[in-house]
């Protein structure tokens, strides 16, 4: 899962001026007349995001040079007031465009996207690297406490200061030219990359001519795979399309082992075949771009720089809590792949344990020690039953907010679906789009964001989105998920969650803006509502009966939540190692080979384990070119904190109106207006304990 958040700032060498009769019919220029400010998505057309968004940022421009060369004395107004009020234009016309280009894109705005990154890099430095606006900004930093600013505007101001000197604003002009390039350079190749890693994974798809090669496959999936492939104009054939995971969610169905083996390479290979979608030397020249950046900028190695504003902030703290974690992990998983291989050799396999034979044998391995099978389980997991009936339902006990479905707001894409959004009181609140289904041009894995993002120095309300990759059911048939893909639900709605709830004045504090290693605290503390028996048994029926799951299935699901868990957590730690060792590089000159350094970088801390990849390879390591970098490990690091923090709530009387406020005020509604560990520790009142995170994982007991 991931979450997308798009700076709210920039300046710049304004392009070219777009002609004012080229605009006069830009569905953008106008604020729009729907609910929210919602978009006109159905009027908007691929060619007017370009000339709205050069038209946005020459205002933008013309906005901070105002606020820059002003010769009255700086104050917080008219410097910090001024800038959260400037780039209106610029902020509607990107939070439009990323929102379609990660979720619905076409060749015409992949390739638009390469042009807007490097040209929003360069437009970003001319704020933060401009040394007359930072005097300003630092005049107004440096007399903080005397100017008797209320605590959210106090952290505005600490925001401002810390995000020009990570910026860069210190640097000599010289130094500052040269960081102008390193940036416009590595935004131009991460919007390559994502290009490329989408085609990649289109292209990588795994076609499958002879039905046999099927056998264990659900029909509902039998038939979703034969529509891919006749949609790809392979009639009588079925094509399974690729996840942005290294395992495949089919690998655990497919008995014919030789399939099993197609698909994971399928997945291993996708962006390593030579071809014009390999990743692999635009991730070495991204990565030798940043070494130049941390260097310039005083810093012993990126991930030294990138960690100032998290809640770790340093990448020895970083290491050190996954050296916490990754005995549990190894110890685990090893005895998970013995289990494993003793059921194969049992069934007289004849071959030893690969990475694609263990979803496959871990689900017979669960099957005969919890007696689960996920067959089984998927009938009362409806999609769309388990958002409206699970996830609004568990926020409806926790927060009081209702959901109105509204049929009237334009789409993007007809799978799409909108709810409008009620508090407690019965009063608007907010608007929700949800983008369930896996197509060839979305981008892989799950993610939230804000089309209009909450300030109300700009009164505005929140319009919130979640894209997910589900498999969409053939025509008439139900959309049955797994019970991760339920998870993943109730994890983006977290996110979701912290948007919806978001209560600034400043849309640069506004919500979800949090570091990396905070924002995912509240998704993934949403996740245990999926199993809570007041929610659970509103929205897990039969599909075809109606009839409730049955108690004894539940408490299956229960005993093997903490199955398979030394898998997960080591290849979770082994991506989040592999990240970090890559932004913790000191001289690229030792990077030759991707691969070789990857395999290397996880044999140095005892992480290499054949039969566990690690989640993400690194040429399709999405998160951590695209802006996750040096901050992947940030979803253990938030696992702690929700663990501790639904510690809290058994000892507290768990799901309740009074405690889901109490989560609601002190850490939902707080977006980045407070310090994180102050955040966290008003809330449990004390610093995040890692134990009932390894309790949770079955590493130690409870």
């Amino acid at each position: 899962m991931a979450l997308w958040a798009m700076s709210n700032t920039g300046c710049s060498n304004a392009p070219a001026s777009t002609s004012e009769q080229s605009l006069k019919d830009n569905p953008f220029m106008a604020e729009s007349q729907l609910p929210y400010g919602i978009p006109a998505l159905d009027k908007i057309k691929d060619a007017d995001y370009r000339p709205a968004l050069l038209k946005g940022i020459e205002i933008h421009s013309d906005e901070i040079k105002k606020i820059t060369e002003s010769t009255e004395a700086p104050t917080f107004d008219n410097t910090l007031v001024a800038m959260e009020s400037s780039g209106i234009l610029m902020r509607r016309v990107l939070n439009t465009f990323n929102m379609v280009t990660g979720a619905n894109t076409n060749e015409f705005l992949s390739k638009l996207k390469e042009e807007v990154d490097p040209m929003m890099a360069v437009h970003n430095d001319e704020i933060f690297l401009n040394q007359k606006l930072f005097k300003k900004v630092e005049t107004i930093y440096n007399d903080r406490e005397h100017l008797q600013l209320d605590a959210e505007s106090k952290r505005l101001v600490e925001y401002y200061y810390q995000k020009f000197l990570m910026a860069g604003a210190m640097l000599s002009d010289v130094d500052k030219a040269t960081l102008k390039q390193l940036n416009e350079k590595e935004a131009s190749l991460t919007a390559k990359y994502n290009n490329l890693l989408l085609g990649a994974s289109k292209q990588g798809a795994l076609l499958i001519s002879d039905s046999t090669q099927l056998a264990g496959v659900a029909e509902n999936d039998k038939a979703a795979f034969a529509h891919n492939a006749s949609a790809a104009g392979s009639n009588g054939k079925w094509l399974i399309p690729l996840q942005n995971t290294t395992q495949q969610p089919m690998l655990q169905s497919l008995s014919n082992r030789s399939t099993r083996e197609a698909l994971f390479n399928a997945s291993w290979t996708r962006a390593e075949k030579g071809d014009s979608n390999d990743t692999r030397n635009i991730i070495a020249q991204i990565v030798a771009l940043r070494v130049k950046k941390a260097k310039l900028l005083g810093f012993e190695d990126f991930a030294a720089w990138k960690l100032q504003d998290q809640m770790a902030q340093k990448p020895t703290a970083v290491m050190d809590f996954l050296s916490k974690l990754q005995p549990y992990a190894m110890k685990k998983a090893n005895a998970e792949a013995a289990d494993i291989q003793a059921l194969i050799d049992k069934q007289n396999g004849g071959f030893k344990l690969e990475p694609y034979d263990w979803d496959y044998y871990a689900e017979k391995v669960r099957k005969a020690k919890y007696d689960l099978d996920e067959s089984e389980i998927k009938p009362y997991f409806e999609m769309n039953k388990v958002l409206e009936d699970g996830v609004f339902y568990a926020a409806n006990l926790l927060y009081g907010i209702t959901f109105k479905p509204r049929h009237d707001i334009p789409v993007y894409q007809e799978d799409v679906k909108v709810y409008e959004v009620f508090d407690k009181d019965g009063q608007p609140m907010a608007m929700y789009f949800c983008d369930p289904y896996k197509r060839d041009n979305k981008e892989g894995g799950a993610w939230m964001s804000n089309l209009v993002d909450q300030s109300h120095l700009l009164n505005k309300k929140p319009v919130i989105y979640n894209v997910c990759n589900f498999t969409k059911p053939a025509n008439g048939q139900p959309a049955l998920i797994s019970f991760d893909d339920v998870t993943t639900i109730f994890h983006e709605f977290g996110h979701s969650l912290h948007g919806l709830f978001a209560n600034q004045k400043y849309p640069s504090l506004s919500g979800a803006n949090t570091a990396r290693d905070f924002v995912e605290f509240p998704s993934q503390f949403n996740e245990h509502w999926a199993l809570d028996p007041a929610v659970l048994s509103h929205y897990a029926v039969h599909y075809k009966t109606g009839k409730p799951i049955p108690a004894s299935l539940v408490e299956k699901i229960r005993k093997a939540a903490t199955f398979n868990k030394g898998y997960s957590l080591s290849e979770l730690v082994s991506a989040s190692i592999l990240d970090m060792q890559w932004h913790m590089l000191k001289d690229t000159s030792l990077v030759k080979d991707v691969d070789a350094f990857e395999k290397n970088a996880l044999l140095a801390v005892g992480m290499q384990m054949t039969p566990v990849p690690p989640r993400y390879r690194s040429s399709y390591f999405k998160h951590i070119w695209t802006g996750y970098e040096a901050g992947y490990y940030a979803y253990q690091w938030t696992k702690m904190l929700e663990e501790d923090a639904y510690a809290w709530f058994r000892e507290n009387g768990g799901i309740n109106r009074a405690n889901g406020q109490r989560f609601r005020d002190m850490i939902l509604s707080k977006g980045n207006t407070e310090d994180y560990m102050t955040m966290f520790k008003n809330f449990r009142g004390r610093t995040p304990d890692i134990t009932p995170m390894l309790q949770d994982l079955g590493m130690i007991e409870h």
